[in-house]
């Protein structure tokens, strides 16, 4: 009888494990149609080549990645290294946030507020950081992109160099130049460069964050009683080998500092009369905005990590990374953090030729990241055609899951 009952338990197992793997198998399945798919129609609708499309997911209903590769492409792997851009302002919250829960900075201080516990300000009090209306400014408005300030290296609106931002301009014409926040912060004030007071309109901006990184780098400069950037923070408290949890991810900060980390991907962006690659980059332009560079893997360890409080954020100020938005905020934009009906909180980040998301929902523990190494700039309509696929691509793979 005893041996009945075994072989009975034994023949469920190797159903129930034979049904799971069935399962396991159409999921794959039905995501490499659903990025194959994907791939050909924006072929199809830009009448060009794209290198590839990527996409990297860990679920309770298992771990899958699925690529596809154009005829242009190289092969991309979940631990190919690429720039994933504007992803690094959710880091750059994140190091903030920390900040906050060890006392080190509050964030509704004014910028022009000392350091706690230090007679120090969290940003200079020289005159090239006299931007406008910089009395008013919080920690909290700059992270919500709620605090009016000119964004010298997306907007051509107010200020440009012979019709290009001036970090375009100088990466052009002296592409081995060291930018600094307070050359950033000197057009400001050299021009009268704003959006408005704080908390009076939502502008996204790359500079407020090249401003929080100063802010990080003054911060810790103190705690530590000697010279420190935000590449050091980062490092030292957000994904080095001391960190809650070691991730290899570099946020290069200097000029010369241009090759990625082998295995890469080259970016790749086609123009009307020329193509560009773009693997080699002075990513001093972008300190604390988009200067991030990692793997699939890894930003999906790290947004899964974060949003699940298992990282050095506790869930207090994960609610308000994804939560705290400002009055004038028209998007679902809070700390560093955005939000994708249907499939979660994270970021998304376009570098000259990579474009990029991180996405993780906190009700069905779904993480996504989806990886672009493409931009057309033939003209803008394909450009956004691009950007889109970035969440088109991450709510098809959670419907290929069965979400």
């Amino acid at each position: 009888m005893e041996k009945l009952k075994i072989a009975s338990i034994s023949l469920f197992l190797l159903a129930f494990l034979g049904c799971k793997s069935s399962e396991v198998e159409d999921y794959q399945t039905d995501l490499d149609t659903a990025i194959r798919k994907i791939h050909t129609d924006l072929q199809k609708e830009l009448n060009t080549d794209v290198p590839s499309l990527s996409v990297y997911i860990v679920s309770p209903k298992g771990t899958y990645f699925s690529t596809v590769t154009g005829n242009n492409g190289t092969l991309v792997t979940k631990k190919t290294n690429f720039r994933f851009a504007s992803n690094t302002k959710n880091f750059t919250s994140t190091a903030i946030l920390k900040m906050m829960q060890d006392g080190w900075l509050h964030l509704d201080d004014k910028i022009t507020a000392n350091i706690p516990g230090t007679n120090v300000p969290y940003v200079p009090n020289t005159a090239e950081w006299n931007f406008p209306n910089k009395n008013q400014i919080t920690i909290r408005q700059i992270l919500q992109h709620n605090a009016g300030i000119y964004d010298v290296t997306n907007d051509t609106s107010q200020y440009n160099v012979n019709g290009e931002t001036y970090a375009d301009y100088m990466l052009e014409n002296f592409p081995d130049h060291q930018f600094t926040s307070t050359e950033y912060v000197k057009l400001l004030t050299d021009h009268n460069l704003t959006y408005g007071l704080p908390n009076t309109v939502y502008h996204y901006s790359n500079t407020g964050f090249s401003i929080l990184g100063e802010i990080i780098s003054r911060v810790y400069s103190q705690k530590s009683n000697t010279s420190k950037t935000y590449g050091n923070y980062m490092y030292d408290h957000i994904v080095g080998p001391s960190s809650k949890i070691p991730l290899d991810i570099k946020f290069p900060e200097l000029a010369p500092d241009q090759q990625l980390p082998i295995p890469y991907v080259k970016g790749f962006i086609k123009y009307t009369d020329h193509n560009e690659i773009t693997d080699q980059k002075n990513a001093s332009a972008h300190v604390a905005e988009g200067n991030g560079v990692g793997t699939m893997l890894t930003l999906s360890d790290y947004i899964r990590s974060m949003m699940k409080s298992q990282n050095v954020l506790n869930a207090s100020s994960v609610e308000q990374m994804k939560k705290s938005k400002g009055p004038a905020t028209t998007s679902d934009y809070a700390l560093g953090c955005s939000y994708v009906p249907g499939v979660g909180y994270g970021h998304n980040g376009a570098t000259e030729g990579y474009l990029s998301t991180m996405l993780y929902d906190p009700e069905t523990d779904f993480s996504v990241v989806v990886l672009l190494p493409f931009w057309d700039l033939r003209n803008m309509d394909n450009f956004t055609k691009c950007l889109s696929t970035l969440n088109t691509t991450a709510l098809e793979a959670k419907k290929a899951l069965k979400y």
